[in-house]
């Protein structure tokens, strides 16, 4: 009985959070597609661009721990939101004067036509080609991060180094990891298929506790969703942002209990901690974050309160800087 539902974790891993219930799908009349694009802010001197993957349907109820049905439905409601909650796939484009850079690549083909894959197009709509692309920062390991890496099996991004936490490398490349492992073998080979080609391309660095990986950007390892999950935070003339990867799936459940954890959390009580902690800190200091699953462009601050946050989305601006004589 007890590995029969760590398998079920696996495949609620893979497919539980990504298919649409017919019915949903048949009575949704606010899904559509968006433009290609992005959305730009400046930070300091370097500009950031939020990409969007796309956006899959979470089921709450599967998918959360540590909280009933009927507090997930207060919540989601009110937000003004209900079970399933489209959940956005974002990634992130910094430019530097040397250096194009990829926060997490999206879904890419991994999960099927329809459900994320549009990373390209983005980029595409602001003129930068794969080849332009020179350094790819992977939160962590999970398909929903890495999949744009490849298309038909092939490497995308051929002239870029790949950064990810070393601690993620060597669990998904243990064959002991995945033999031994409660959550199955599908929950391993995601990472492989997309991080491989990469690795034996030998483009790939990895990096443990804290460290400055390219000009401004410091990577820091802080493991629960994965062994090696990361952030990566941006300095630029006194202004910041932090890249903070899965520490957040449902922002109406998350920010009100930051203690509901999610089936994805490889260690879940580990997992807690770092959100807890990280939640405290960001509020406490103001600190920009940029999270890949909150709505797009999932670029914000969080504010105490009570027990909870608030999530403060970035302001909207469309307008060029006025000139000064």
């Amino acid at each position: 009985m007890k590995m029969m539902a760590h398998r079920l974790i696996a495949v609620l891993f893979a497919w539980v959070g990504l298919q649409v219930p017919l019915s949903y799908a048949q009575n949704a009349p606010h899904l559509l597609m968006q433009q290609s694009g992005g959305y730009a802010l400046q930070v300091g001197a370097v500009r950031v661009t939020a990409l969007n993957d796309g956006t899959v349907p979470q089921d709450a109820k599967k998918l959360l721990r540590h909280i009933s049905s009927a507090q997930i439905d207060k919540l989601l409601a009110h937000n003004f939101q209900s079970n399933p909650v489209e959940g956005s796939i974002n990634a992130y484009l910094i430019q530097l004067p040397q250096h194009t850079v990829l926060v997490d690549t999206g879904a890419g083909q991994m999960f099927g036509p329809g459900k994320g894959g549009h990373v390209l197009a983005d980029l595409a709509a602001l003129g930068i080609k794969p080849d332009d692309v020179t350094d790819i920062l992977l939160t962590h390991a999970h398909v929903d991060h890495t999949g744009g890496l490849i298309k038909d099996g092939k490497p995308v991004f051929t002239k870029a180094t790949v950064y990810i936490g070393k601690p993620d490398i060597d669990f998904f490349f243990d064959n002991a990891q995945m033999k031994n492992s409660p959550y199955g073998q599908g929950y391993f080979t995601g990472a492989r298929t997309t991080l491989k080609p990469y690795l034996d391309a030998n483009k790939v660095k990895t990096f443990t506790g804290s460290e400055l990986i390219l000009p401004g950007i410091t990577a820091t390892v802080h493991p629960g969703h994965t062994p090696g999950a990361a952030f990566y935070r941006l300095d630029s003339e006194g202004d910041s942002i932090t890249f903070v990867g899965d520490i957040i799936h449902i922002a109406a459940v998350q920010l009100a209990h930051p203690k509901v954890t999610i089936i994805y959390d490889q260690d879940q009580a580990k997992a807690r901690a770092v959100r807890i902690s990280a939640f405290a800190q960001f509020a406490k200091q103001g600190e920009l974050i940029a999270a890949p699953h909150l709505s797009f462009p999932g670029i914000g601050h969080l504010r105490h309160d009570g027990s909870g946050y608030d999530w403060i989305p970035v302001d909207y601006v469309n307008r060029a800087a006025e000139s000064v004589n």
